[in-house]
């Protein structure tokens, strides 16, 4: 073990030594062969200090416009760039900055190209993955070296929705809570003669393909005879409380289509009525459909219809959808074009089923009330198919308001019972317009447009779309003012 003078004579001799070696240090590095080499480390430095910095600005300047969720510091991406170099690039050079930074790649595909040009790749990637936070910006600028076009997408996630009107034959999902089968407290419980004639009924719309004919129901004495009473109760309202379209179509569908007393219509010549008026037509559905399907039928112009009639016991009361209420109730009023549109625009405005969208159909469609010479009338075919109900909405226990989209969107409905609020428009033209300025205010990935050429929704997701969409316009335009300057 070394004594304390022993030890102190070592610490002197270190620190001399150490000195030593500083001077020879500084000697050699004056010396004229090492000043050159002094100044390019110098200058090295510099430079790497503002390749740094300049990488650095880039690479924030492209990272503010990545748009990214974080979590717990860590960024979730959704990126989308193609390779530098051409047709002949590899993904491996891309997918190794992905491996250095440690990112997590939860998906990774390729999709052709928006724009091609001469010599560049066909194909862009697009890879959703994860990686921490501080390593964002130096991540996206070593991308960057390799790539082209690096930008960010949110991938909004949304319902698949027809966009074929085949396509409808997909649109199937009932609601079963009114089922005779399962409702306890519906009036066919227990008939179990009703329940069999239900799924007899049911068998036509479960079979039935866009394009066939609908088939015909040959309805017994019982079902006609509950069938009048509903008829005759009212019609024997519609001169006072019905609103004129409804009032006018329902004498034309007496008049073509085969509605009286004694006869339930048959679907395929409603349809065909309906198509000459306005393009709507109806096709079976086996019960009360899930409100996306039956919206989304609706923005083709498809009126989904129930041939099956409530039981016999409650003529004047259905918990659920049938013939009386759809053929009454809704049909007269889609045989108006200008109510029709405004059906349309109802669904098209609003095609990501919402409960809000849910109340603005309820409180128009269903149960709406306009202005006509100052009196008002009744137009949602929830109550020109309910006796008790029309009466109800324009007596003086409900509370009616001025419909406002905004207002209208907060109100709770009843489904149940009879509405405790109701709203009124000044007119159909009115409450269009109204909600195509509330529909502006809606956040969507995308606006739809229908084609009624195709008999198919349009997807307007980018420019180009809705160009071609303006010169069809544009076109239809020209045709209106060359019949006005040919009329004048």
């Amino acid at each position: 073990m070394p004594t304390p003078n022993a030890s102190s004579s070592s610490a002197k001799g270190f620190r001399r030594a150490v000195s030593e070696l500083d001077s020879k240090q500084a000697e050699a590095i004056m010396s004229p062969q090492f000043i050159g080499r002094r100044q390019s480390l110098i200058e090295d430095a510099r430079k790497e200090r503002e390749a740094a910095a300049a990488a650095a600005a880039e690479a924030a300047e492209l990272t503010e416009t990545i748009v990214f969720d974080e979590k717990d510091g860590i960024a979730l991406l959704h990126l989308l760039f193609t390779l530098k170099g051409g047709k002949t690039s590899l993904p491996s050079r891309a997918l190794k900055i992905f491996e250095t930074f440690e990112a997590k790649i939860h998906h990774l595909e390729t999709r052709p190209c928006k724009k091609v040009r001469e010599g560049s790749p066909d194909l862009e990637y697009f890879v959703r993955c994860e990686l921490h936070c501080s390593a964002l910006n130096t991540f996206i600028s070593s991308l960057k070296r390799v790539s082209e076009d690096v930008r960010s997408t949110k991938e909004d996630k949304f319902h698949w929705f027809p966009r074929k009107i085949s396509e409808l034959d997909l649109c199937h999902h009932l609601v079963t809570k009114f089922d005779p089968d399962l409702d306890l407290d519906h009036p066919g419980f227990s008939d179990q003669v009703y329940r069999e004639r239900r799924k007899m009924i049911a068998e036509i719309a479960f079979h039935y393909k866009h394009g066939d004919p609908i088939p015909r129901v040959d309805y017994t004495e019982e079902e006609i005879n509950t069938w009048r009473e509903v008829y005759s109760t009212l019609k024997s309202l519609y001169p006072t409380h019905a609103c004129k379209e409804h009032l006018d179509a329902f004498h034309l569908l007496e008049r073509y289509s085969g509605y009286s007393e004694n006869n339930i219509p048959q679907l395929e010549d409603v349809s065909c009525f309906l198509k000459e008026r306005t393009g709507f037509q109806l096709r079976p559905v086996a019960g009360l459909l899930s409100a996306r399907d039956f919206l989304a039928s609706l923005a083709f112009r498809v009126f989904q219809c129930t041939q099956y009639i409530r039981h016999a016991s409650s003529p004047m009361h259905s918990p659920e959808p049938d013939c009386c209420h759809e053929l009454l109730g809704h049909v007269p009023m889609l045989a108006d074009k200008t109510f029709a549109q405004f059906s349309q625009l109802t669904i098209a405005a609003f095609f990501f089923p919402s409960h809000f969208s849910l109340q603005l159909y309820w409180f128009t469609v269903e149960f709406g009330l306009c202005k006509q010479n100052g009196i008002i009338k009744a137009y949602g075919a929830g109550l020109l198919s309910s006796y008790g109900e029309l009466i109800h909405s324009l007596s003086d226990e409900p509370e009616l308001r001025d419909f406002d989209p905004d207002m209208t969107a907060m109100q709770p409905y009843q489904d149940q019972t009879y509405q405790p609020v109701y709203f009124v428009s000044e007119s159909f033209n009115d409450a269009k317009a109204k909600l195509r300025v509330y529909a502006a205010h809606i956040k969507r990935p995308f606006s739809v447009k229908y084609d009624p050429y195709t008999y198919s929704i349009e997807l307007l997701d980018h420019p180009q779309k809705i160009c071609h969409s303006l010169t069809n316009v544009r076109d239809e335009l020209h045709s209106l003012i060359d019949a006005l300057n040919i009329i004048s």
